[in-house]
């Protein structure tokens, strides 16, 4: 399990949060929480929110977290995908209502384009590596598709035993601009976060660690 900014296991802060914070209202109350539960498990980190870079994507890029420690740093790029669910948080009562993310494509795409950004990131820092994250409830995330007929996204599909590799064509190769080459090999192991009581309970996490200098 990688270690952020060379000081904390991922396991360990996502293990923390998810007894503090088993759901989330956004993309960033999850990022908010995260940065909360590492620094509680190592204050002298310093943690950076939309960090940009101006070389990358004509300074159009914010790393999402920017972890900084004594010797080594850790971008952080994260994705909450949600299905419908309601109910209340068990430790707080706190009500959620979380709503549909129907294009389940555009999350697999926006994983991939993440790896994507932070080997570009990683390859330039000699002292830099990436995580990219996702929490989702969306099982057709995780879940291999079933069917046998090739969908548009099916190079950039994440779920559980899937391995991203090498250049990958969005809908074969008739949209290049969403095509992208990864350098390294990513090998895709889903881990349970929380089961959450109703339909659509059940959350998982997917971590990729870039460190092409490791």
């Amino acid at each position: 399990m990688p270690l952020i900014a060379g000081t904390v296991q991922l396991d360990s802060v996502v293990q923390l949060l998810a007894k503090v914070r088993p759901v989330f209202h956004s993309e960033a109350d999850f990022q908010h929480a995260f940065g909360q539960a590492l620094h509680s498990l190592d204050p002298a980190l310093r943690v950076r929110l939309e960090v940009p870079q101006a070389e990358y994507d004509n300074g159009r890029w914010y790393i999402d977290m920017v972890c900084h420690g004594p010797a080594r740093s850790t971008a952080v790029e994260f994705k909450y995908f949600t299905a419908a669910w309601t109910g209340e948080a068990p430790a707080t009562g706190e009500a959620f209502r979380l709503r549909e993310h129907a294009a389940t494509d555009l999350a697999r795409r926006n994983f991939v384009f993440d790896i994507a950004r932070l080997e570009h990131l990683c390859a330039r820092a000699l002292d830099t590596d990436g995580i990219t994250l996702m929490l989702t409830n969306a099982p057709s995330l995780w879940r291999p598709l079933r069917s046998q007929r090739p969908t548009g996204d099916h190079e950039f599909r994440i779920h559980e035993g899937q391995i991203l590799t090498g250049t990958l064509r969005w809908g074969g190769a008739l949209y290049p601009g969403n095509q992208r080459k990864l350098i390294g090999t990513y090998p895709l192991q889903w881990q349970d976060y929380t089961r959450l009581p109703g339909r659509n309970g059940t959350f998982r996490w997917l971590a990729a660690t870039i460190d092409p200098h490791g």
